[in-house]
């Protein structure tokens, strides 16, 4: 698996990037040899289109991909739909699209060449690219990269990805990028008032963790929580085997900051750099917690326990609670939290909450220039009293069954009270694989926070 571009043009093949509507120009243009076999073999410029045009000596003399029609929005990373279809090999990328349209292309080539082949044996060769003038392409190569981590941290079972593995992890990219990593573990946890990241977590024979990195000596403060559950069985609220399945992936939250944080030290943003993640295992023993505990957090404020399988939001609390304490100028947490978020936006959108006015202004035109669908949705205040219940501060899981994702979110921000905050309720899963996005553990969010970012904090 390479995720770089080929730096030597020399002996590449040409590939073509070619809109539907830009076809019968492009053909003109073409000798008549070129132009005769493409229109024999049918060459339309749709997506997934493509056709390889043959040398005298029986060779590739170029390659053709289609990008569709122009203003298309059904299908993201549209070149790397057709340049699944080439043959192994080196290609220079030529094509008449600039900007940002270009940079999304070219992400979607080097993000085509992904696969997470940890355990298989056959390791496939695909095609490696040249990039084009025009784009940033060290830039292209840290977004690919990060997304490859995500993926990689999100599809390793959970046998291999427990909380001693993400902190790994987390340590391994600190070390690449020269932040530093502290790590509170086990009953440390209590010592040093983390009393629900231990609750959630003790029950497993894996210990959990509170994972601490920084990086970055100057600009504003920027802090990064993601929800650490590196598996999820539902605690004594035990999910059912069709739900626990995918909970592998429960730790998505993490793996997207982390992700989110490569870009943002590979880049060289001028911010100072907080990334904390509670990583647990929620698990059953005799020492799991129970539902109608009532359970004190960091911040004071004390939970009542409806659903043990609402274990996200209370790590998550204690981690939040830690990052306003060092009075950073905007929080973000990112979570594989609620079900009712896939249910209100399904699996493609990354809905996300927030209190910054300039958060909500930049992050939809920053997703769309950067291919990262996001969907705004509402801290909506009269639903406070959801999550009251009366016997305790806050309620982990409102009965009711409406607005959980919007509960989930009012949960958290109990525990940002005096800093800019900024919540992401992700899937981190493609249920189906779609061009440049095979199935499996997915990046979500970050590239439409990365381009948002400067504006936000004003770099």
């Amino acid at each position: 698996m390479s995720l770089t571009f080929v730096r030597s043009a020399e002996n590449a093949v040409p590939l073509h990037l070619v809109a539907s509507g830009d076809v019968e120009a492009f053909i003109a243009g073409c000798d008549e040899r070129t132009a005769n076999w493409l229109r024999s073999t049918g060459f339309d410029g749709s997506i997934g289109s493509a056709a390889l045009i043959p040398a005298p000596d029986g060779g590739v003399e170029a390659a053709v991909v289609g990008l569709g029609a122009a203003g298309q929005t059904r299908t993201r990373f549209v070149a790397a739909a057709g340049a699944a279809k080439l043959p192994a090999g080196t290609y220079a990328i030529e094509s008449a699209a600039t900007g940002a349209d270009l940079s999304e292309h070219c992400l979607g080539l080097l993000l085509s060449g992904y696969r997470f082949d940890r355990y298989g044996s056959a390791k496939s060769a695909g095609p490696r690219f040249v990039a084009p003038e025009g784009i940033d392409a060290s830039r292209v190569e840290v977004l690919a990269a990060a997304e490859a981590l995500t993926r990689d941290l999100i599809n390793t079972p959970a046998s291999d990805m427990g909380p001693a593995e993400l902190a790994e992890a987390a340590q391994s990219l600190a070390a690449d990028q020269g932040a530093s990593v502290s790590i509170i573990e086990g009953d440390a946890l209590l010592t040093e008032n983390f009393p629900l990241i231990h609750t959630v977590g003790r029950a497993s024979s894996r210990a959990p963790r509170l994972i601490d990195m920084s990086w970055g000596a100057t600009g504003p403060k920027l802090t990064l929580v993601g929800k650490g559950v590196c598996f999820d069985t539902g605690g004594l609220n035990l999910k059912p085997g069709g739900s626990m399945g995918l909970m592998k992936k429960d730790m998505g939250g993490a793996a997207n900051v982390l992700g989110l944080a490569h870009m943002i030290m590979a880049l060289g943003l001028a911010v100072r750099l907080r990334v904390l993640i509670p990583a647990v295992e929620n698990s059953v023993n005799g020492s799991a917690f129970r539902p109608g505990d009532i359970l004190t957090s960091r911040k004071g404020l004390t939970v009542e326990i409806n659903n043990t399988d609402a274990e996200g939001r209370l790590v998550l609390a204690d981690a939040l609670a830690l990052a306003e304490e060092d009075a950073p100028d905007h929080i973000i947490s990112m979570a594989t939290l609620t079900g009712a978020a896939r249910v209100a936006v399904g699996p493609d959108l990354a809905p996300f909450y927030t209190t910054s006015a300039d958060m909500a202004a930049s992050l939809p035109t920053a997703a769309a220039s950067s291919a990262d669908p996001v969907w705004e949705m509402p801290f909506h205040d009269p639903y406070e009293a959801m999550i009251e219940p009366g016997i305790a501060d806050l309620d982990n899981a409102p009965s009711g069954g409406f607005a959980g994702s919007i509960t989930a979110a009012l949960f958290l921000r109990r525990f940002v009270t005096a800093t800019p905050y900024t919540h992401f309720d992700i899937y981190g899963w493609n249920p189906s694989a779609a061009p440049a996005r095979p199935k499996g553990g997915a990046g979500q969010g970050t590239r439409a926070l990365l381009e948002a970012l400067p504006q936000v904090l004003g770099l």
